[in-house]
């Protein structure tokens, strides 16, 4: 099983927590990103997310890296972000990090998240009920 995927198909914390299998583990810290209904006072319709899958995987694995590099008590990490049409409350992105202790954990995870809108190529309209825009992960509106 993967550990850093995009992927079509819903995504579900156990499954991710699942690809984690070290048995020195004894902490998983998990963020868990959800389509909300309201951006910025307007309300949400629904998320739709594209991505360049072969890169962005590329990408994510790298963010593990820099995860393991950082925080080297760190014992594995797994990323999946989903594509295509997500509806209010869905998961988007189930990121898991593990170690032997929890003292690192927490703070790694903040980091992936934070860093997987920064470098992994991924793009998402957002749908209101009076319009829409194509943005980048990071945010920014796609010309």
């Amino acid at each position: 099983m993967k550990r850093f995927e995009i992927t079509q198909s819903p995504v579900s914390v156990d499954d991710v927590v699942g690809r984690l299998t070290e048995r020195s583990i004894g902490a998983v810290s998990t963020f868990v990103g959800v389509v909300r209904g309201e951006t910025e006072g307007r309300e949400t319709l629904y998320l739709e997310y594209e991505a360049y899958p072969e890169m962005a995987e590329r990408e994510l694995s790298r963010i593990g890296e820099e995860i393991h590099d950082r925080w080297p008590t760190t014992e594995e990490v797994a990323i999946v972000h989903r594509i295509g049409r997500i509806e209010i409350g869905e998961t988007i992105v189930v990121i898991a990090v593990a170690s032997p202790h929890r003292s690192e954990v927490f703070s790694a995870a903040h980091y992936a998240i934070d860093r997987l809108k920064q470098i992994v190529p991924i793009w998402k309209k957002e749908v209101w009920a009076d319009g829409e825009e194509w943005k980048s992960e990071c945010g920014e509106p796609v010309v």
